[in-house]
């Protein structure tokens, strides 16, 4: 028997909301329903762009009332995630929350709570988790081959003009974006190096903002960090760097080392080698081109939220969690926001 069409409706129409959109057309038994939207221009806009037929809604109220809605995804401002997040998971949908899950860890715990108290799922988009390139290194950790694992490091040197913070009222806030380089573009980094490291136990971190105006937060930041399993990390993150680079993953042991740029294998040596190892190297070696969004934010695919999503879909389904639940969304932003108070106080901090 073939399972119920699973009803979604997107709060927030602004650019990632295309992503959204577009990757569900690619997860089989999905149907956005409706869209909600404070500027109804925005909704007809997306519609028209992605052919999409659907009902628009100025307030979230109503859909939620739908009983033909199953999936809320919410694509609002990052600071602007919990009210809608928490009402959907009220009334009883299951919930997608655009990255970061909210812009402290607190808020996210909101968000978390409410949706278990009321027995729904949950789901913060991570997409980078499910690039083919990224599962093999996350393979690659879980069965041992890096021995012991010695260093972390990810970067996210990025470049966005003036013009990219002095488009949207939003864009560049703490009330809204949480922060700049590390809480909007390189929180994807952030969680692929937990994901892959593990839990961080102290971190030391500096900000600055250097190639901006008019934005109250950072362009640039670095931090050190010490993970519970001994291993040392670092991380760079920017918005200022001309005229943008390839996001970049290294795992390193005293066994192994791999680093990924975008999508494409950079290196892949191991202590031992395999013959899967030269497969791999021969399947990732192909450079992409891709900018992944390092100069322009919308140079992104889809392909990764079409793969989260069509998960989640079947988290529903068969009654499991998702891959990257909420706790694992929460967890990005409680580093972030160490790295911020040991900016601010000049001090390393404790997780």
């Amino acid at each position: 028997m073939a399972e119920k069409s699973i009803g979604c409706a997107i709060v927030g129409c602004g650019m990632i909301a295309r992503f959204h959109a577009r990757a569900l057309a690619d997860v089989p038994g999905t149907t956005i329903k409706a869209l909600v939207s404070r500027t109804q221009s925005n909704a007809e806009k997306l519609c028209e762009s992605l052919g999409i037929s659907c009902d628009i809604y100025q307030h979230l109220t109503p859909v939620l009332q739908r009983k033909d809605i199953d999936i809320v995804i919410v694509t609002t401002p990052s600071g602007a995630h919990l009210e809608p997040a928490v009402a959907a998971a009220e009334a009883g949908k299951h919930v997608v929350v655009e990255k970061p899950l909210e812009i402290t860890a607190e808020r996210c715990a909101r968000i978390i709570e409410a949706c278990e108290r009321n027995h729904v799922q949950l789901c913060t988009i991570f997409p980078s988790r499910f690039g083919d390139a990224n599962q093999a290194l996350k393979n690659a950790v879980v069965a041992g081959r890096f021995g012991r694992l010695t260093l972390g490091e990810t970067t996210c040197k990025w470049w966005r003009p003036q013009s990219y913070y002095d488009e949207g009222g939003w864009k560049g806030t703490k009330a809204l974006d949480g922060g700049g380089a590390l809480m909007n573009q390189a929180i994807h980094n952030v969680d692929l190096l937990l994901w892959m490291m593990g839990p961080v136990r102290q971190v030391m971190g500096f900000t600055a903002t250097l190639a901006h105006e008019r934005i109250e937060v950072e362009d640039t930041a670095v931090a050190c960090l010490h993970f519970a399993n001994g291993a040392l990390g670092v991380i760079q993150a920017t918005t200022s760097v001309y005229p943008g680079l390839p996001k970049t993953i290294g795992i390193h042991g005293d066994r192994g080392t791999a680093v990924i740029e975008q999508d494409d294998l950079l290196k892949w040596e191991f202590n031992p080698s395999t013959a899967d190892d030269e497969v791999l190297r021969a399947r990732f070696a192909a450079k992409s081109g891709a900018s992944g969004g390092s100069s322009n934010p919308a140079a992104i695919s889809h392909v990764g939220h079409a793969r989260q999503l069509a998960d989640f879909v079947n988290a529903i389904q068969e009654g499991r969690a998702p891959l990257v639940d909420g706790r694992e969304g929460r967890k990005a932003v409680a580093v972030i926001e160490a790295i911020y108070r040991s900016a601010a106080e000049q001090r390393a901090i404790a997780l």
